[in-house]
């Protein structure tokens, strides 16, 4: 690193978290795209607007099973005073009338088929005697102009259906099969390299130095990678290095094939926190270390030759979890092309008081309690240490507390951080 990046470095140091993420935002810009059959595009970002070659729906058809009518001939049609038409016809799913309607009559039709020109309306099939002997019998007139699906209604041919940028729901992938797409251009999903390190940490394999109380178990692998993966990135174990930094850095070279590292502890300034100065040797230009959050204050970003960004997290293993919700994840995001890179934002009721420093922004882990038409009621998930893995665990969403409060009361609204899409919990009283 040059004298003038080692000083600009020194000088991005504790950073307000809205500025820590902006810096990783500024410098994590999308890899590209590709192209994926539609079925497998789900939860991926588009890389294109979508237009429609075609109208759809492509006819004006029926709402309902019934028939079709004008409203002047069922007008007052009612149980005490039921309309009688003759059926001039029957147009199932997929065939088409065999002209316009007829005044005075009615044309039996299937939901989705088209329905004959001239018709106001459908009559839906409940509120006639089904038809018999080439009449039905009408007995409510209320859908004399109701339950007919204009043609273009959804959209028109020409039109944009979706947006660059939006992540492919299903409802997606079924708009992208009715405009006739098999294939569509997505963002490429990053490969992020993920590396523990700690002589006291242990695999599965070596579990049993676990129970002999010798070591931990490396806990903090697993879950970023499954959070890696819940971003719609690809995760890429790189296991756990020993305290060495030819250890670390021969981990490290192994991950030449991803577009992200990210190491969880040894970032610090603690004489064995080596994976800092090995990414320095390695070319590391350092864009910050160091942010005003809790947990997780401890975090490193920088940028390795060819820009390839490198995230250093906190050991602790909530630290590295909620760094990554608030840190790491909408940088993914963005690499990916989405244009939404954070979780849509709470208002919630916080059931008991939060206390913290005003120099800080808190993100306490809460479960989310619904309450019928009002506000979910926050609750924190326990003691809130950094090392206690189950208050992460037992969290729906990360309650914020801004930087220069302090201080949270019961029964004050609160932005939460839904951690996955939010379902009422059992038993908390939602419908």
């Amino acid at each position: 690193m040059s004298g003038a990046g080692h000083a600009e470095a020194e000088r991005a140091d504790w950073l307000p978290y809205p500025e820590a993420l902006a810096r990783v935002l500024e410098r994590t810009p999308p890899l590209g795209s590709e192209t994926v059959p539609v079925e497998r595009a789900a939860g991926r970002a588009l890389a294109a607007d979508i237009r429609s070659e075609v109208d759809q729906p492509p006819w004006d058809n029926s709402g309902m099973d019934g028939f079709a009518v004008r409203a002047e001939d069922v007008a007052g049609a009612a149980e005490d005073s039921p309309v009688v038409l003759p059926v001039s016809g029957d147009v199932p799913a997929g065939a088409f009338p065999e002209g316009p309607l007829a005044p005075g009559t009615a044309v039996r039709v299937m939901t989705g088929a088209p329905v004959p020109e001239g018709a106001t309306g459908v009559i839906r099939v409940e509120h006639t005697d089904g038809g018999r002997d080439g009449r039905v019998t009408i007995r409510r007139a209320e859908d004399a102009d109701r339950n007919i699906r204009l043609a273009g209604e959804d959209f028109r041919r020409g039109q944009t259906v979706l947006e660059r940028g939006r992540e492919v729901s299903s409802g997606a992938v079924g708009v992208l099969a009715t405009v006739g797409r098999t294939e569509v251009e997505v963002g490429r999903a990053p490969r992020v390299g993920i590396l523990a390190t700690g002589d006291e940490l242990a695999g599965p394999d070596a579990f049993d130095e676990v129970r002999a109380g010798r070591k931990i178990a490396n806990s903090n692998g697993p879950a970023l990678a499954a959070q890696v993966a819940s971003a719609g990135a690809i995760p890429v174990p790189l296991g756990i290095a020993r305290d060495e930094p030819e250890a670390v850095r021969a981990r490290l070279e192994t991950a030449a094939d991803c577009d992200v590292l990210m190491t969880t502890a040894g970032v610090s300034v603690g004489e064995r926190d080596l994976v800092r100065q090995v990414l320095a040797d390695m070319g590391m230009a350092l864009v910050f270390w160091r942010v005003r959050i809790r947990p997780g204050s401890p975090f490193a970003f920088g940028l390795l030759p060819g820009a390839r960004p490198v995230f250093g997290l906190p050991g602790n293993p909530v630290s590295a979890l909620v760094t990554f919700e608030v840190l790491v994840r909408p940088a993914l995001r963005r690499m990916a092309g989405h244009a939404r890179l954070e979780r849509r934002r709470r208002r919630a009721v916080l059931g008991e008081a939060a206390r913290g420093s005003p120099d800080l922004t808190y993100f306490f882990r809460v479960r989310l309690d619904e309450r019928p038409g009002e506000p979910p009621l926050a609750r924190l998930t326990g003691p809130q240490g950094s090392g206690l893995l189950t208050s992460m665990a037992r969290a729906d969403a990360l309650l914020v507390m801004p930087e220069g409060t302090g201080t949270l009361e019961q029964g004050e609204a609160v932005d939460v951080i839904p951690l996955a899409p939010w379902a009422p919990r059992p038993g908390s009283g939602a419908a």
